[in-house]
């Protein structure tokens, strides 16, 4: 009974060990490698191209459905960095009740950095 509790200690130990490298290569398969990181920027207008302040931009994981959230700067400019190469993301923004229309970064295009522009049409 010892020596059976003693090899299944020791199998459930193997078992961790190889788990963690399987971890470790799987938030890597998602998140892609470290120099892959793709960043948006971009710019929120009204409807007569003049730039929102405090406008909120959503940025919204489409794998996850995780929303990371930034407030627009004083020429209406935001920025979203460290995002995976391999994941769709949809970027919309809202202020004072009114909403963009939502565009997508696809996991397919290849480019580091991604500029959208956004129109918040006036109510």
């Amino acid at each position: 009974m010892r020596r059976f509790t003693a090899m299944a200690a020791i199998l459930l130990a193997c078992g961790a060990l190889l788990a963690i490298p399987t971890a470790k290569a799987s938030a890597v398969i998602q998140r892609g490698a470290q120099g892959e990181a793709r960043t948006l920027i971009g710019h929120v207008f009204n409807d007569r191209e003049q730039p929102l302040q405090k406008a909120i931009v959503y940025l919204k994981n489409t794998k996850t459905l995780a929303i990371k959230t930034y407030i627009s700067e004083a020429d209406g400019a935001f920025r979203f960095s460290g995002l995976a190469p391999n994941i769709d993301y949809e970027v919309y923004a809202e202020h004072e009740g009114g909403r963009s229309d939502a565009k997508t970064l696809s996991g397919f295009d290849s480019r580091r950095e991604v500029n959208v522009t956004l129109k918040i049409k006036g109510k």
